[in-house]
């Protein structure tokens, strides 16, 4: 029994793998096997690019390593960047911000490294909330849409809504008895972006349903949300006043608040591409 078992490890040990065969196509054959298994795939980048990089491979005398390395980056660089646009269109947001476009300098009050951190995400992975607090015009949606568009371009799942949309969408879930499907589908988000806030008053149904999503994303999932009303009018908000506190209590634990702002974005933005002439 041993001699046996000893032959059969001797036996694994020397057998080696014979040689891959590979059949010898000719380049329209290639291409057309090429254009069928990316398909079959469901590799559409390396379907379309395939052939010119092939070319610009042999040109630049790349091993054939380097060739197929190149082109499976390709795919996935393609990958990403549809993923990107998903997420985006996904999020809802009603127009294009972008924090590229946030001229920083008409919020003196929002220190650049603030801003640098908050464009980071990591306060998303940590499920801590996000409160900007200002006046209307102070650019709290600007900034808003601007971080969850980098938050959704990062891969993160990001939904943009206003209060009294997401009320409205509760009320109806509730009325037909799909209340519970909606809420799960809110706490799955990575991100919810709530903004307007403290703009319309809220009726004790509706400001309850609310305060169903902010519990269920608590310490979980982050919620980055734009008022225009201090803490302390939050009350006539909620109606009552110690759902009122509860709500405050959720989103300020662990928050990154923003300061009050009260001199106008669009103004100080607006005034300073006046003043300053166009780069050539």
């Amino acid at each position: 029994m041993s001699t046996t078992t000893t032959a059969s490890k001797t036996t694994s040990k020397t057998t080696t793998q014979a040689p891959m065969s590979l059949t010898a196509l000719s380049d329209p054959a290639a291409e057309a096997a090429i254009q069928t298994t990316c398909r079959t795939l469901l590799l559409p980048t390396v379907r379309a690019e395939a052939v010119a990089m092939a070319a610009a491979a042999a040109k630049q005398r790349l091993s054939h390593k380097a060739f197929l390395a190149e082109v499976l980056l390709a795919e996935c660089d393609e990958r990403d960047a549809r993923r990107q646009v998903r997420r985006v269109k996904e999020a809802k947001f009603p127009r294009t911000k972008r924090l590229a476009d946030f001229d920083i300098r008409a919020l003196p009050d929002l220190p650049p490294a603030t801003l640098a951190h908050l464009a980071s995400g990591g306060w998303i992975d940590k499920g801590e909330p996000l409160v900007l607090l200002g006046d209307s015009g102070t650019g709290k949606t600007h900034l808003l849409i601007a971080l969850g568009t980098a938050a959704a371009e990062q891969g993160r799942r990001v939904r943009y809504v206003t209060t009294a949309a997401l009320v409205n969408e509760l009320v109806e879930a509730a009325d037909d008895k799909e209340l519970s499907r909606v809420v799960g589908r809110y706490a799955r988000l990575d991100l919810l972006c709530l903004d307007e806030l403290g703009y319309v008053h809220l009726d004790p149904r509706g400001a309850e349903l609310l305060f169903q999503i902010i519990t269920a994303r608590e310490e979980r999932a982050s919620i980055a949300c734009a008022s225009n009303a201090p803490f302390s009018q939050w009350g006539s908000t909620f109606t009552d006043p110690r759902l009122a506190a509860a709500v405050v209590d959720r989103l300020t634990f662990s928050a990154h608040i923003s300061p009050p702002g009260s001199a106008s974005y669009r103004r100080s933005a607006s005034t300073r591409a006046r003043k300053e002439p166009a780069s050539t």
